[in-house]
């Protein structure tokens, strides 16, 4: 008994120190990134290795104090599994309150991702088709006819690569103060919402443009075919099965709730009421953690490796993650193709999947994973300037962590 009491002991230093040992492993990994942030040249720099100005480094509180960015919060994967989470800064310039891991930021377009998963996973069921014409599923709101979609239909193919001819509206979706449209006034550009309604405005298939619009019809055509809402099916979908437990799509949030969310900030660092649209939601409505992301961004990666299918199979996440055609890299100013709601960076094994996201008037997002090695990052700010902020904490993160790139 003496004997076995001993051996369990040693045993159990032995995991005790070796889990000291990578806790500082990771403690100074953390530290090597706070304070090995490099000014930003070009969003190339994202992805390509370059040693040449890394001497010139800056501290995360500096490039904050820069940006004019009040707070961030950051978590890393590595090994197809969440490293660690950490936040820095304050929810709102001039406040105390901290943010966390925990803290509530705005996903922004990144909610893309999420929206196109949940569109390929009821195709994966039966009850959506990628090349059927989306008005078949339409029921409360219809695509307008015309010359184009004579020509060619519209699809969620067209739809999720941005290529269904969908118009932009100039400045955004906007509404009558103190009011909320239905998404079928968001659709039809009608009062209280006071933007132009979405109509097709060259031949689908025949452009790439990126389209918010798109995604908003992509959303009606799931509540019109599944007779849920949106926040529903995603609750379903993809929080649930995943234990998201901080991400959601009803917005405002709950009162519990609220005293966690970020503000928004401009590009001076003034705060701002967040402006989100409760009815529209599938191109930027998501409201979420970089932990609760990174979790989706792992189900991705694990999937593609045919380790996991909670949400999609292995085959459809491939299909999701094929180029489907390239970009101008003058368009975001680097090489990328797209894949189903989802940006590609370079080709074969070392191939990286992203989507940024920016919401008026001051939050940001990105999530980038790398399949085949299971590392990559989700970055979330409070701040209008924070996209460039992220882009050099990625940088610094991939110099870190050696991911795979050119």
């Amino acid at each position: 008994m003496r004997k076995s009491i001993v051996i369990i002991t040693v045993f159990l230093t032995i995991v005790s120190c070796s889990q000291q040992k990578a806790m500082r492993e990771i403690e100074q990994k953390m530290q090597n990134i706070e304070n090995g942030l490099v000014e930003f040249t070009s969003p190339l720099d994202v992805f390509q290795a370059n040693s040449s100005n890394r001497h010139d480094t800056k501290t995360l509180a500096e490039r904050m104090a820069h940006y004019k960015v009040p707070g961030v919060s950051i978590a890393v994967i590595n090994d197809y599994k969440i490293e660690w989470a950490k936040g820095y800064g304050v929810i709102e310039a001039g406040t105390g309150t901290a943010v966390t891991p925990e803290t509530f930021l705005e996903a922004a377009s990144t909610t893309k991702l999420l929206t196109s998963a949940i569109t390929l996973y009821f195709i994966e069921q039966g009850r959506l088709d990628l090349d059927e014409d989306i008005n078949m599923y339409l029921k409360s709101w219809k695509i307008p006819e015309n010359e184009f979609t004579r020509e060619q239909k519209v699809t969620l193919h067209l739809l999720l690569t941005h290529q269904a001819g969908i118009n932009r509206p100039d400045g955004g979706f906007s509404c009558e103060e103190g009011s909320i449209p239905s998404l079928v006034q968001v659709l039809n550009g009608e009062a209280p919402a006071q933007h132009k309604p979405a109509v097709v405005e060259y031949v689908p298939g025949s452009k790439w443009q990126y389209s918010n619009m798109g995604y908003v019809v992509i959303q009606m055509a799931l509540e019109d075919a599944l007779g849920k809402p949106f926040p529903k099916i995603a609750q379903e979908t993809v929080f649930r099965p995943l234990k998201m437990r901080s991400s959601t799509l009803t917005y405002p949030l709950r009162a519990e709730l609220k005293a966690k969310e970020a503000v928004p900030h401009d590009a001076e660092g003034i705060a701002h009421e967040p402006y989100m649209l409760p009815t529209a939601l599938a191109h930027g409505g998501l409201m979420t953690t970089p932990s609760d992301l990174a979790r989706f961004t792992v189900e991705l990666m694990r999937a593609y490796q045919g380790q996991s299918d909670r949400i999609l199979s292995p085959e459809m996440v491939r299909r999701m993650f094929h180029p489907e055609l390239d970009l101008d890299p003058n368009i975001l100013g680097v090489p990328l193709s797209d894949g189903l709601g989802v940006f590609i960076y370079g080709k074969d094994q070392n191939f990286l999947f992203l989507h940024p996201g920016s919401n008026f008037p001051g939050a940001t997002c990105w999530l980038i994973g790398s399949p085949e090695s299971g590392k990559g990052a989700v970055v979330m700010t409070n701040g209008a300037m924070g996209e460039l902020l992220s882009m050099e904490i990625i940088t610094a993160i991939r110099n870190e962590y050696s991911w795979p790139g050119d």
